[in-house]
């Protein structure tokens, strides 16, 4: 492991230190020129301040306040066994991410199918050129976020997988993002800084399931995860992408998934929030061609000081496409919840269907939800909706519930758990199903 900074406060400081790495980071030419024109465009757009509308509702600054050092280099972190990571009764392929590094030692690929590409970034760069500066940088956009550009500079690895037209992968992809700190960093109270970059690329016909997990191994100090996740699907095209955040406390995460679909193609995604102590996942997809479909579903619950923020942006850019929105969340003790989703229609984009939800239950007077759904169109036949409501607990349900015998504990819980339903039955993959009930049947408890 190469720890290149002693503290990190300032969008100065992180430029600085890129000076310093770049050098050691992967890629060919290419790469590189995108990485400098990534920093360049992080010193104008700088850590984003609570007057950037896009972060009014979580304080980004406040996490790089604190003493952090850049994680560049594979780190010498050894692990015996993943198999506590692992989802029970989930027949899927693994893919291990230790501290955004691919592990081929903890990962298991047996009986992939040979024409499909599962390895890590590092590799990619070197053995499939022309697919990584077709699809590299493309679905996320340095422009758009500072995040975006910050990741792209810094990006030292991840998971590239390459499907190729027609095939179907019969098995999910659960990729296993683990955190860890060493012990060196855990005596003298620092931090750690991560850059993982995944890039999927499906092609035309192709299916894929995908289910990411982020989890923490002993980790006694702060973590900040800034990681970016491209996928380019190809017409025909159907993917599936599922993923469950359950870190601890101190496992802190600035996620962003740019998904860009061609023509009939088809995109289904969940993001299931249950712990880490700050958490800002966004969801930006493409939709470029025409009869693309696609579904964001999303779910946190939050207890104690949480904070996770949702931020979606679904860009309708041609006829006849449909989108589909639904975020529900629960939240007790002093946690914050956002949700800030956006349905952006161009003017070619006629024929939309394009709908939002946004539904919380606040368990606590102090806990905090802020919704921001929004509508912005450009064409005039759609048809485009978008909603947010926020209450507590129906005391007539509570009460029909108590007057047939319940206990309000057993009542409390069966309303929500009837609650997150209509969320829970998205997600297609029984095993995962049924872990994800287990998880919530536990934190609501």
């Amino acid at each position: 492991m190469s720890l290149v900074s002693e503290k990190i406060s300032s969008t100065d400081k992180l430029v600085s230190d890129f000076e310093a790495v770049k050098k050691a980071l992967p890629g060919n030419s290419f790469v590189q020129n995108i990485r400098q024109k990534a920093i360049e465009k992080f010193a104008a757009l700088g850590i984003p301040a609570r007057k950037n509308e896009e972060y009014k509702y979580s304080n980004v600054q406040k996490l790089f306040s604190e003493t952090v050092a850049l994680n560049v280099t594979e780190s010498s972190l050894k692990i015996a066994s993943v198999e506590k990571y692992i989802i029970p009764n989930l027949n899927a392929h693994i893919v291990v991410l230790v501290n955004g590094f691919f592990s081929k030692e903890l990962s298991s690929l047996n009986n992939l199918d040979k024409t499909v590409v599962v390895s890590s970034l590092q590799k990619a760069f070197e053995k499939y050129p022309e697919l990584v500066e077709k699809h590299f940088s493309t679905c996320a956009d340095v422009n758009s976020d500072a995040f975006i550009a910050l990741n792209t500079a810094y990006a030292a690895d991840g998971v590239f997988i390459s499907v190729p037209d027609n095939a179907v992968v019969e098995k999910p992809i659960h990729i296993i993002n683990l955190i860890s700190a060493p012990s060196p960093l855990g005596k003298v109270g620092m931090g750690l800084l991560f850059f993982p970059r995944n890039l999927f690329v499906v092609g035309k016909n192709a299916q894929m399931q995908l289910v990411e997990t982020y989890e923490t191994h002993d980790l006694p100090v702060k973590a900040i995860s800034t990681s970016v996740t491209e996928i380019a699907i190809d017409e025909n095209a159907k993917v599936q992408y599922y993923r469950l955040q359950n870190d601890c406390e101190n496992g802190q995460q600035i996620n962003t998934v740019s998904a860009s679909q061609q023509r009939n193609s088809h995109f289904d995604t969940n993001t299931v929030t249950l712990s880490g102590g700050w958490v800002r996942n966004n969801l930006n997809i493409a939709l470029n061609g025409e009869n693309c479909e696609s579904h964001l579903n999303g779910l946190f619950i939050t207890s104690d000081t949480q904070h996770v923020d949702n931020h979606t942006l679904v860009d309708h850019r041609k006829p006849h496409c449909e989108s589909n929105q639904t975020y529900k969340g629960i939240l007790d003790g002093k946690s914050t919840g956002i949700f800030n989703g956006k349905i952006f229609v161009q003017r070619d984009a006629q024929k939309t269907n394009a709908y939002q939800s946004s539904k919380n239950i606040l368990l606590s007077d102090d806990a905090t939800i802020n919704a921001k759904p929004q509508l912005e169109i450009y064409a005039d036949d759609v048809k485009c909706s978008h909603g947010s409501s926020t209450g507590k607990i129906d005391e007539d349900a509570l009460f029909y519930l108590r007057a047939r015998g319940l206990g309000i504990e057993s009542a409390r819980k069966l309303l929500l758990h009837a609650f997150v339903n209509d969320v829970m039955q998205t997600i297609r993959i029984d095993a995962l199903r049924d872990y994800l009930e287990t998880l919530i049947h536990k934190k609501l408890d």
